[in-house]
């Protein structure tokens, strides 16, 4: 029996990735390896993913230590999601602890279990903020610690590839912001604020995100795989975003078209903009309150990252979804989060 085991297999792309490989028939059981368990925390969308299917086992353990456990069957396919992601949400160190510690305990266990197939979810953070377009061949020039850190594991995994480079097959996939149900990040925000009319414009109405619909991602690691089959190719590197990746005033329109409802949003100045953003944190900050008017995420709606998806087009990738396409279907399956 073939089976795939799924490390941070419980976040929010890993439980869309083992309905997938399920579905297509690619292994007959998907275990998910994570220090967080599937609760009452968890989205009921996701949480219902993966109860409705017997055939995904969790596994609860830390990839930042050693990996004892292992199935008895045959794994034919290692993925690697465990990250810690959020920015801002972690101190620089956190993100160093657990993404370059797992890549190495991932690898290593990947290595013992001699499964040969590996995929791990990079970031476009590596190539840093800008205006101009980036893609594969792009110089990355990461700002944050979460970009260094993604960039210094997929050294990591390229290492584990190279000592078998015959025998062995690496998908490192780098994707723009990943939205869809249950997702509760960046894109879900920016619905909620539009739709409750307390989204602004702050100078930002060009500035382009790269994104990609969570079913997208998951299609096209799935599909790199295969396209490594058919070229005999042992290594790939791709951007994951739509082409191009979507404005900011485009994925407003969008929500709205999609929502059936008209906004006129309206445009506030950046420093004002941050200026009571900086006033919002300095009293919720002490009180532990959350809000979604972070300084850093007010910087990062002004802030461009225009990333090209070279690779999937240049292969022959078929997107399945565009920007209305995935968001109506988000919206499909989980109108709840449309409310």
């Amino acid at each position: 029996m073939k089976s795939a085991v799924i490390f941070g297999g419980t976040g929010f792309i890993g439980v869309f990735f083992a309905k997938l490989l399920l579905e297509k028939n690619e292994v007959n059981k998907v275990y998910l390896f994570d220090r967080e368990a599937i609760d009452k925390k968890t989205s009921a969308f996701r949480r219902n993913l993966v109860s409705s299917d017997s055939r995904i086992e969790i596994v609860e353990g830390d990839v930042r230590e050693t990996i004892e456990w292992a199935p008895r069957d045959h794994v034919s396919l290692t993925v690697n999601f465990a990250a810690v992601h959020r920015e801002p949400g972690h101190a620089g160190f956190e993100y160093y602890e657990t993404n370059l510690l797992g890549a190495e305990n991932v690898c290593n266990w990947a290595e013992k279990v001699d499964c040969s197939h590996l995929i791990f979810t990079s970031s476009i953070s590596p190539y840093g903020p800008s205006e101009q377009e980036k893609d594969e061949s792009s110089l990355p020039v990461p700002t944050t610690a979460y970009g260094g850190s993604k960039l210094a594991a997929e050294k990591i995994h390229q290492i584990w590839q190279a000592r078998e480079s015959k025998k062995r097959h690496l998908v490192i996939a780098r994707p723009g912001v990943v939205f869809g149900p249950g997702e509760g990040g960046n894109v879900s925000r920016l619905i909620k604020a539009v739709l409750h009319r307390y989204f602004f414009y702050t100078g930002n109405q060009n500035t382009r995100k790269a994104g990609t619909y969570v079913k997208e991602l998951c299609n096209a690691m799935l599909w790199a795989l295969e396209h490594q089959n058919k070229t005999d190719s042992k290594v790939s590197l791709f951007n994951m975003s739509m082409n191009p990746g979507p404005s900011i005033k485009e994925y407003v329109d969008t929500v709205c078209r999609v929502a059936n409802v008209k906004r006129s949003v309206p445009s506030i100045p950046y420093p004002l903009l941050l200026t009571v953003a900086y006033a919002i944190d300095l009293v919720a900050r002490p009180l532990g309150i959350k809000h979604p008017f972070s300084p850093v995420r007010i910087r990062k709606l002004v802030r461009s990252n225009n990333i090209l998806p070279h690779f999937l087009v240049e292969n022959g990738y078929i997107y399945q979804y565009d920007l209305e396409g995935a968001l109506a279907d988000w919206k499909k399956d989980c109108p709840e989060e449309w409310a």
